[in-house]
């Protein structure tokens, strides 16, 4: 029975959404905002509505509740998240909760200097607890899956690749922010993968990787194949790629002798048994036996290449293999990397789509009947392609890098941003049905994708100068920030609703898996920090590294850089070794000629845009 005193909205149907725009203006209780794809829309305001300023993981909330109205100012830009009721003239927006992001004048808070190298520091310290507790780092205590909270799940097995970007992750805090005890964790796990998770074929001279290690019992047993669905009982390309990516960091910062024999024996790895040498780029998977990529017992993977084989290769260990060596040969294998790319991977047929193509036959026909991926699109892919395309500008400018990364860049808006909410879409059918490109299973977001699209729109802001991909970079940081933090377990979420809501459900609940360590949210944490100084807010930026006395670097030259940035961005302003003033350094090839030691040295580099001394 209805009672006279029941809310008018009761006959209405409503839910629960976000709603991201600019504040344009304020009329007592009503707001206009002008969201991400330009549309104006209402909220309203309540006697109850809260509302807080974008916080940084370690940082306490900051409510400004009381102060609500002093923060709707013209252009900030605002996450709005409340009930919308269905009436007769259209959408009610009601304002339950805001969170204010920036934008309105002051700089964006996530641009300020060292937000990102405390972000990185926060996210070491929760995973250094979690793995190994008060005790000193024992990687024997580690372990692949982590619950929500850091609390070790009882799978007992310890993953290659996981172990790896964990070392990543250390070794880029390390870099950044000069941290000792993520030094020592990203040394001794860069043993660890020496010691236990490493095979040595002295026939063929190449080194590759055990899929992990099942530590039940008291005896060690090796999994030699991959124990992943998509990959079982084979020896995918990229497990060995991600085997390599927190080695090669910590070979950066230390010049470790063994670290690089064990990257140059896997690279042998990929050339050999990986590398196709008639119709280019490299396999997806070969036989853990034969060591062949056309063997029966691959199945669905037999013959096959696709984006992580050919492609991952760069961000994962090259780029920082080719910045810490200088070696032409990785400049090649770079450059081989990136003509495949753009040779194969864009859909120049009439009706193409404007994602780019992921999988393929031994001679590069589309493969649009594999496994889940079909004729589907991973826009985080897409986004990555777009970054890499732009780091290679660096090293090796071609017309077709710029023009592939620059219309991803342009296009992937108006398909993979949710441009109501804010934040980048999982995976969509390539080709549009009905004007929509649809979703393949949810609409929710992932952690990496978004690290894809902020590092991509800040390096082609950086190279371009273009406000629209600046504005995408800012955007899509705000939206990271916003919502997969998690200030009350530490880390970060694996994904979130498309409001931003976290989704904690099965693997995806957890902050450790065989999906998930710390390599992507680093990654994202230690380049962000160097565009957004570098790039675009022109700052100075120190870098440390820890040489040992046997450093095994070309020439002894330890080189600085710290990314594949344009040509001449940057220069070295200074430097100090152990604490002191050093003046053997190349400023413009960012190259430090290291002293004698007989024992580890401390060097500090300040780096600083060409154009503007701080």
């Amino acid at each position: 029975m209805t009672g006279a005193g029941h809310s008018s909205h009761s006959s209405h149907s409503s839910h629960s959404d976000t709603t991201t725009g600019y504040v344009v203006r304020r009329d007592g209780g009503r707001v206009t905002l002008r969201t991400l794809d330009d549309r104006l829309v209402t909220v309203h305001l309540t006697a109850t509505t809260s509302g807080e300023r974008l916080r940084n993981l370690g940082e306490p909330y900051a409510d400004v509740t009381a102060r609500l109205y002093d923060q709707l100012t013209p252009g900030a830009l605002v996450f709005c998240y409340g009930p919308i009721y269905q009436e007769p003239e259209g959408p009610y927006l009601q304002a339950g909760h805001l969170v204010f992001a920036g934008g309105a004048g002051d700089r964006w808070p996530h641009e300020r200097a060292g937000w990102w190298a405390e972000q990185l520091r926060e996210l070491a310290g929760f995973y250094r607890r979690a793995q190994f507790g008060e005790r000193g780092v024992d990687f024997g205590d580690y372990r692949t899956d982590l619950r929500n909270s850091g609390q070790k799940a009882t799978r007992q097995v310890q993953e290659t690749d996981t172990i790896s970007r964990m070392v990543y992750g250390m070794a880029s805090t390390f870099l950044l922010t000069g941290d000792e005890q993520a030094l020592t964790v990203a040394e001794r796990g860069s043993r660890y993968l020496h010691d236990h998770m490493r095979f040595v074929d002295q026939d063929a001279d190449v080194v590759y990787w055990y899929h992990g290690i099942d530590v039940t019992g008291d005896r060690e047993h090796k999994l030699f194949a991959s124990e992943f669905g998509d990959d079982y009982r084979a020896i995918p390309a990229y497990e060995q790629i991600y085997a390599l990516v927190g080695l090669v960091q910590t070979y950066r910062v230390t010049g470790d002798p063994t670290i690089l024999a064990d990257i140059e024996g896997t690279v042998r790895l990929f050339e050999r048994f990986f590398h196709d040498p008639k119709l280019g780029g490299y396999y997806s998977h070969i036989d853990p036996v034969t060591l062949s990529p056309h063997d029966e017992s691959l199945g669905p993977n037999r013959s096959r290449k696709n984006w992580n084989s050919v492609g991952d290769h760069a961000p994962a260990y090259l780029f920082n293999l080719y910045l810490a060596t200088g070696a032409e040969r990785y400049r090649r294998m770079l450059e081989h990397t990136f003509d495949m790319i753009v040779t194969h991977l864009p859909d120049r047929t009439p009706d193409g789509s404007p994602f780019v193509r992921e999988r393929f036959h031994a001679d590069w026909t589309p493969d649009h009947a594999w496994g889940w991926q079909q004729n589907r699109a991973v826009v985080g892919h897409n986004l990555k392609i777009a970054w890499n395309l732009m780091r290679m500008q660096g090293t090796l400018p071609k017309r077709e890098y710029r023009a592939l990364a620059e219309s991803l860049g342009k296009t992937m808006p108006s398909v993979g941003l949710d441009r109501r909410r804010g934040g980048w879409y999982d995976l969509v059918e390539r080709l549009p049905e009905r004007g929509r490109h649809a979703f393949v299973w949810h609409d929710r977001k992932s952690w990496w994708q978004q690290e894809q699209a902020i590092l991509a729109y800040l390096i082609l802001a950086g190279n371009t100068g273009d406000d629209d991909f600046l504005r995408h970079a800012r955007e899509s940081a705000a939206f990271y920030n916003a919502f997969f933090l998690d200030h009350d377990e530490g880390g970060v979420f694996f994904t979130v609703l498309a409001q931003g809501i976290p989704y904690l459900m099965g693997n995806e609940r957890l902050k450790g898996s065989h999906a998930m360590s710390m390599y992507h949210k680093a990654e994202l944490c230690y380049l962000a920090e160097v565009y957004t100084r570098l790039l675009v807010q022109r700052e100075p930026l120190d870098l440390h590294f820890r040489p040992g006395p046997d450093a095994r670097y070309p020439d002894r030259l330890l080189r600085v850089a710290p990314d594949v940035l344009p040509p001449g961005a940057v220069v070295l302003d200074g430097v100090t070794v152990d604490g002191r003033p050093y003046a053997d350094f190349d400023p413009t090839e960012l190259t430090v000629r290291l002293p004698d030691s007989a024992s580890p040295l401390a060097v500090r580099a300040t780096v600083r845009p060409a154009d503007r001394r701080n």
